[in-house]
């Protein structure tokens, strides 16, 4: 049994007793103020173990099986892991790092690693066909990501008060994806530089907005 399944299994387990036990639910989801008052770090890990329903557990976990293989077969299974699960760690960190100022603030899911899987494959194959939903056709990998991008981009910037997407922890788990990818194949970075500096343009402009003009936090 490959790597990628197991991943998969023990989220699927985890997720699924966290269902039918709140307790489990509650001491282990991300919680900016549990992490900065109870130093409670775990829960930038354990929180990628959680989701909110059945469906949620499935979209991520499908995302998972077709892209994880692509960076299986090009970085090997600690590469997987460390993509994996560095991806949720940045994506929640990334969150904690923009919401300290709101200790209410809570996220679950496998959204960051599995962000950071899908792009990490993006980088190494930028004309990889996404397919969403039913639509027939399929997106060229960095054209997704460029809309992948402006949308989390747009809704960090102008949040909804129903809209429950950590899109922080997408983008910190894509971020790392990239890198990890551009680190580890510098030659391929360089092949597809046009493409992954069009799919990057939302997430400069969003360092603009967090860093000089502090929109968030």
């Amino acid at each position: 049994m490959n790597i990628l399944i197991l991943v998969i299994i023990a989220t699927g387990i985890i997720s699924f007793i966290a269902f039918n036990n709140i307790g489990i639910f509650e001491k282990y989801k991300f919680n900016v103020g549990a992490i900065q008052n109870r130093k409670e770090y775990i829960r930038l890990l354990s929180a990628g173990f959680l989701h909110a329903d059945i469906m949620h557990l499935i979209f991520n976990m499908m995302t998972l099986y077709f892209f994880g293989p692509i960076v299986v077969k090009g970085f090997g299974n600690v590469g997987f892991l460390i993509v994996y699960f560095g991806s949720i760690l940045l994506g929640n960190i990334f969150s904690l790092f923009l919401y300290q100022k709101q200790p209410w603030y809570s996220a679950i899911g496998a959204s960051g690693g599995v962000s950071g899987i899908l792009f990490a494959s993006i980088a190494m194959i930028p004309a990889l066909k996404i397919y969403i939903f039913f639509i027939p056709i399929g997106i060229p990998g960095f054209i997704f990501g460029l809309i992948y991008f402006s949308y989390s981009v747009y809704m960090m910037l102008n949040p909804k008060q129903n809209d429950n997407i950590g899109h922080a922890a997408h983008l910190g788990g894509a971020f790392f994806g990239l890198v990890y990818a551009i680190a580890l194949a510098p030659g391929k970075a360089i092949e597809n530089s046009l493409y992954i500096g069009i799919m990057a343009l939302p997430l400069l402009y969003l360092s603009y907005e967090i860093f000089v003009r502090k929109r968030i936090g």
